[in-house]
């Protein structure tokens, strides 16, 4: 009979520890983690548009040294530049020692949340209201928009080309808007439905006023009241809704969570809660051996498509110029390439654990989440990482600290999802998914842990250096 210790022994050296991941780091990990996602809970809580981030990112990177990127020009090693995909996608580089000779390495994220967008001919007015007509936009439980304070952002570029930028509601003192929901009083009939038809996409209406213009009698006053407010505000009139990008988020800000701090409850960390660990890991890179790229992009939680979505070809033309400045082809520099598409993942929730199968799941505290393979039911719709590259990344983590852990979206017939992943894949690179594990994920109030946003970062920075 073995004795106890040998027992210990073979239990620690052959089978896998899945205790909690404050249980692993040392105490100045965590400390480190915090300070880290003060940066993170203050961009998370202001930037909450495409726009808003690809602003954020590019006036970072400025003030980092980057500068935008020059067609045709050889860089050299060292020089940082910035690509700005029509101000809702941005692409950051730092040239390496050895240029895109042996492939780049490349972050990429997308920076669009679900969220509810205003119609082309939104503004009605019914029966003493004035309300706006709404597209929701990305995955989303229709329920959990109504009844929640929203703020309205975007750009509107009027007749005459010249453009304003919105953003109502951020601010103390701000009006906010809300989609209304029925009383439970009067619900009997609504409650009997299912979530999916208890609130319809066409009734995610935004209260928007109710006071009319003061003048005895005509139509649509209320309408033309709040018309004459955006006109007198912003030089609007209605007809340049048709040439506008508004958006409805939520109006709170980020917290913590929990008497301990640990996580941060926020709208939009899918998946800007990858986006920025993915652009502080630019920001910080000196002069790295391989070209590293961190790639911030749109329409993701539409399928990608769209010339600022990783479904277009932005990203590889990019990589095709830069290739072509140093004499190479770019085809061949992207069969080189690797990279880490960094997206959220489901965190375990045993609230609903029917869903998940706990093994195969990723957990709050358990490090940045890897994911071989995304998809639902048969893999449909996903690329795969190969044995090889999921070695090659797990080595490096594990050489440099970096707290991870691997897992599936849900059960196999549960459901599933997808990532940028399979696009990236289609240019003949090696891709793997990596990101943050998340609870509630695609509501308006969504829930991650700290040490697991700081891990991500550390696991995009050692790629990068590596």
């Amino acid at each position: 009979m073995e004795k106890s210790e040998e027992i210990k022994e073979l239990t620690k050296k052959l089978l896998i520890d899945r205790k909690n991941g404050f249980a692993k780091v040392p105490k100045e990990k965590a400390e480190q983690a915090d300070r880290f996602c003060e940066g993170y809970r203050s961009f998370i809580g202001r930037a909450k548009t495409e726009r808003e981030v690809a602003c954020f990112a590019i006036d970072a990177a400025e003030k980092a040294g980057f500068v935008p990127y020059e067609q045709g020009k050889h860089y050299q090693p060292g020089d940082r530049v910035y690509y700005n995909n029509r101000n809702r996608a941005v692409i950051l580089a730092v040239i390496g020692e050895e240029g895109c000779r042996d492939g780049v390495r490349i972050a990429a994220a997308h920076i669009d949340s679900p969220r509810l967008d205003l119609k082309p001919h939104p503004l009605y007015e019914k029966d003493g209201l004035a309300l706006f007509k709404t597209h929701y936009y990305g995955g989303i439980k229709k329920y959990q928009w109504t009844a929640v304070p929203l703020s309205l952002h975007g750009r509107v570029v009027l007749k005459d080309g010249t453009h304003v930028d919105l953003r109502v509601g951020e601010e103390p003192g701000d009006p906010q808007f809300t989609v209304t929901d029925l009383l439970p009083h009067l619900a009997s009939e609504q409650m009997q439905k299912t979530l999916s038809k208890a609130i319809e996409g066409e009734n995610l209406n935004i209260l928007a006023g109710s006071r009319p213009v003061r003048v005895e009698e005509g139509e649509n006053l209320i309408k033309l009241n709040l018309m004459k407010i955006l006109n007198e505000k912003y030089g609007m009139t209605e007809e340049d809704f048709v040439s506008a990008d508004l958006e409805l988020v939520p109006a709170f800000g980020a917290v913590d969570i929990g008497f301990d701090r640990s996580m941060i409850g926020a709208y939009g960390h899918d998946d800007r809660v990858c986006a920025y660990p993915a652009l502080m890991a630019a920001l910080q890179m000196k002069t790295p051996k391989h070209t590293v790229l961190s790639v911030l992009a749109d329409k993701e939680e539409i399928g990608s498509d769209g010339n600022t979505g990783l479904n277009s070809q932005f990203m590889r033309y990019f990589i095709a110029d830069l290739a072509q400045a140093e004499g190479l082809e770019g085809r061949h520099v992207l069969s080189r390439s690797k990279c880490l598409s960094a997206d959220v993942t489901a965190a375990y929730d045993p609230n609903y654990a029917d869903v998940y199968e706990a093994a195969n799941s990723c957990f709050l505290n358990g490090g940045v989440g890897m994911c071989k393979y995304t998809g639902g039911r048969g893999k449909s719709g996903s690329s795969e990482a190969s044995a090889e590259f999921v070695s090659e990344i797990r080595r490096l983590f594990e050489a440099n600290g970096v707290l991870w852990q691997i897992g599936e979206l849900g059960k196999v017939d549960a459901g599933g999802g997808g990532t940028v992943a399979m696009y990236v894949a289609n240019l003949n690179v090696d891709v793997v998914d990596i990101g943050v594990p998340v609870l509630s994920m695609h509501s308006p109030f969504e829930v991650v842990s700290k040490l697991d946003i700081y891990m991500t970062y550390e696991g995009i920075r050692v790629f990068f250096e590596s």
